[in-house]
This record gives structure tokens, sequence and C-alpha cells, in this order.
């Protein structure tokens, strides 16, 4: 009995990532369509890191942020997408080995708890810049901004380490379905058949020391801003206020909405497919929309896009 339950519990090697299920020939527009989206988020945030970096114009606390922002979102993307494509490619679903999907899981945990404590840190920045304009270069020195990006980056890989961690506590014996595009926590724990009730007590604890601490900084920061920009007596001075912030304002309420709908709606069969769709926005859209947002919407980078390629192709006037 004991050799067969060993057997059981090696059988699984491997998993099926189900995707979006059968889409018939829907799959290879589906396709197409990542396809450019993923080739814009990459193309748009490397052009915003080397043009934070290249441009001295840009050093500023505002801009270092953005720049690790957009870092953080290329890897992001590139964690997810490439195995939708590739999934995409054989007909809408495809294997992943047990390993890469704990790898997978790994880094976008990861990256999606880093990127709460940078938004935080972000909606931090534009609260003392619009609250606090005469202490701004003391209060955002680049002692404080680095501190803050490094506490980002380590809060992220400690709180998905030590979930990580429980995961290979498991065992997996079948079925081997994942149902989602990608290897996500839920999914996962549906599998295994092991006892799952503690690991799951423990990553919601992990879930709100790590992420709702973040996420009340944010809400505080900008209930801040919108209470000092209301003050402002000239409906154009309250314009340029909020413009600086409203950017950052789109992407935050994107990430962190779709986010709460995923997680902390009720996990029924009905809203299983609803939560793939919504999925896609954190996943997906929040990595696109960041470099179209800020570079489109902002004059700076504008201006400093010309001067680098005034740098770059040069040009006499006729």
């Amino acid at each position: 009995m004991g050799s067969k339950e060993q057997r059981n519990e090696t059988t699984v090697t491997e998993f099926l990532l189900l995707g979006f299920g059968d889409l018939g020939d829907q799959h290879l527009v589906l396709f197409l369509l990542l396809l450019v989206i993923y080739t814009i988020t990459m193309v748009g945030n490397i052009f915003i890191v080397v043009l934070v970096v290249v441009d001295h114009h840009l050093h500023t606390p505002m801009y270092f942020f953005l720049g690790n922002l957009s870092c953080l979102e290329t890897c992001y993307s590139s964690t997810i997408l490439p195995v939708m494509l590739a999934n995409l490619l054989h007909g809408g679903h495809g294997t992943i080995s047990v390993a890469g999907c704990m790898t997978q899981y790994y880094f976008f945990g990861f990256l999606a708890a880093s990127e709460c404590y940078l938004l935080a840190a972000m909606s931090y920045d534009r609260y003392v810049a619009i609250c606090k304009p005469l202490l701004y270069t003391v209060l955002m020195n680049a002692k404080v901004c680095v501190q803050l990006v490094a506490a980002s980056w380590i809060n992220g890989s400690m709180a998905i380490t030590i979930t990580i961690y429980l995961v290979h506590q498991l065992t997996f014996c079948g079925p081997s379905e994942i149902n989602h595009f990608f290897c996500d926590l839920d999914p996962i724990l549906e599998l295994s058949c092991s006892d799952t009730h503690a690991i799951k007590f423990f990553t919601f604890f992990l879930a709100v020391v790590f992420s709702l601490s973040p996420f009340l900084l944010t809400l505080t920061s900008y209930g801040c801003i919108i209470s000092a920009i209301i003050r402002i007596p000239s409906t154009s001075g309250r314009q340029k206020a909020f413009s600086t912030c409203s950017s950052h304002l789109i992407v935050v309420s994107l990430f962190y909405g779709t986010l709460m709908i995923v997680y902390m709606l009720p996990k029924t069969e009905t809203l299983q497919d609803l939560n793939k769709v919504f999925s896609l926005f954190y996943t997906v859209l929040t990595p696109l929309i960041n470099p179209l947002i800020y570079s489109l919407r902002n004059r700076e980078v504008k201006v400093a896009f010309r001067r680098a390629l005034a740098k770059c192709c040069p040009f006499e006037r006729i």
C-alpha cells in the first residue's frame, strides 16, 4: 500500500495548462493580439528604462521610480506571455513541468508583490511633491529613493519565498490539469493531494501582511493628494496638480482593482472563466499601459525622447 501511494505521489511530473479552453481558430487571433501586446510592452518599457538612464534631466525621484517600474514590468510580462504565446500556437493549451510551474509562480508572485510596494513608493513620492513641496528635496533625497526601491524588491522576494517553500512541501498525484493560462497558487493547490488548509491560511496571512500595507499606504497617499488638490483655489492649479498623478492613479486602480476581484471573490465554477479575463488585466494590460500612459501623457518624457532622437539621428536643416 505504501509503495502504491509513493508511485501515485511521484506520478505527476508536469501540468497541463488549459488556458482559455477550446477556442477553435480564434486561438490564432488571440495569439497575434497577445504577440502585438507583448512586443509593445517590451519595447515601451525598455525604452523608458533606457531613457531614464541616459537622460540626466530625468534623474529625479519620480523617474527613478518609473524606471524601476518599467524594469519590473518587462520581467513581469516575460514571466507570463511567452508561455501563453507558446501554448496558443499548440491549440490554446500546453504542458509545463512541475519545476517550471513553480518557477513561473515564484517570479509572478515576486514581481507582483514588489509592484505593490513600488506603486506605494510612487504614491508617497507624489504625496510629498504635492502636499509638501518645500520639503520634497529633503524627504525624497537619493538615499531615501534607493531605500524605498530596495525595500520594494526585498519585501516582494520575502513574501513569495515563504510561499514557495510551503508549496514545495506539497505532493501531486493527479489530476494534472490547471484551469488557467499560467501557474497561479489556487489552481496549483486544487491539484495537490496533500492537506492544503495550513498553506491556505499562511498564504492568506502573508497576503494581508505583504499586500495590505502597501495598498493602505497608497490609498492614504492619494486621499491626502485629492484633499490637497481640492483646496487649491485656482482651476488651472488643480488641473496641473492632478495631471502629475492621474497616470499613476490609473495604473494603481487597474492593478489593485482586478487583483481584488480575482482573489477576493468566491471561487466558483461560474466565475472561473471570468477570473481568467480579469487576470489578463494585471498580468498583460498593466505592463502594456504603463509605458503608454507615462510616455504619451508626459511632456518631460516627450522632450527627453526628442533629445535622444536628435543625438542618435543628427541632421542639418536645409
